[in-house]
């Protein structure tokens, strides 16, 4: 069995310049900007982008939109709070005249009475 033969100073520079012009050829090989493959990809790449941009802004009319929505529930909500509110001191309103009109009403029968 012979021994590894150690490569020498012309091998090493022949693998290099092999090395060299196998890595020229595949940059050739690749498409220039001019190449229909690669501009149908930058076609496909600017529609994928105006899909998702489209997208987005859909998205964000729709959660405007809640929003809005939302908001107008709060005021509906706090209108009708108010609404109670005001009821309610109305109601209150009328009880104590009420109560008064009764008071004033045993008042004026003792006064009444009296005489």
């Amino acid at each position: 069995m012979s021994g590894f033969k150690e490569p020498g100073f012309a091998d090493r520079q022949k693998a290099a310049l092999d090395a060299r012009k196998n890595i020229l050829d595949k940059f050739r090989a690749k498409p220039g900007p001019d190449d229909p493959a690669v501009k149908q990809r930058q076609a496909e790449r600017q529609a994928h982008a105006a899909a998702r941009e489209k997208t987005r802004q859909a998205r964000e009319t729709e959660k405007a939109a809640r929003k809005v929505r939302e908001a107008e529930a709060a005021a509906a909500a706090a209108a009708q709070v108010a609404l109670e509110k005001e009821e309610a001191a109305a109601a209150q309103t009328a009880l104590e005249a009420e109560r008064k009109a009764a008071r004033d009403a045993r008042y004026a029968a003792r006064k009444e009475r009296k005489k």
